[in-house]
């Protein structure tokens, strides 16, 4: 009996990286320093700079938290769509969906 995130086709791999690489775009899109956002997420501000320059790798909890952050803005769900960071099999496995949830203005 193995995680269901890990047993689907999901590549958790990839979508780390994605994350990453869209992370300076995302939080600009907000609007938010990377002091902030790392205060939202809960990690230190030094933690999430070296994730967001690639000096560090992103955990998975630290990966949901950031999607979680920007799917539930209309600023950046565009974006978090586009990219393809939260395709249906995790919002399936997250009992998370597009429609009746709420987006932050």
């Amino acid at each position: 009996m193995g995680n269901s995130i890990e047993n689907k086709t999901l590549n958790k791999e990839n979508l780390l990286k994605i994350m990453t690489d869209n992370l300076p775009a995302l939080r600009a899109k907000l609007g938010l320093s990377q002091d902030e956002v790392s205060n939202i997420i809960g990690i230190s501000r030094q933690t999430y700079c070296a994730i967001e320059t690639q000096k560090r790798k992103m955990s998975w909890n630290n990966f949901i938290s950031l999607l979680f952050l920007f799917w539930y803005n209309e600023k950046t769900q565009v974006l978090v769509s586009a990219i393809d960071v939260f395709p249906e099999e995790l919002q399936t496995t997250l009992s998370c969906g597009n429609q009746g949830d709420p987006v932050l203005k």
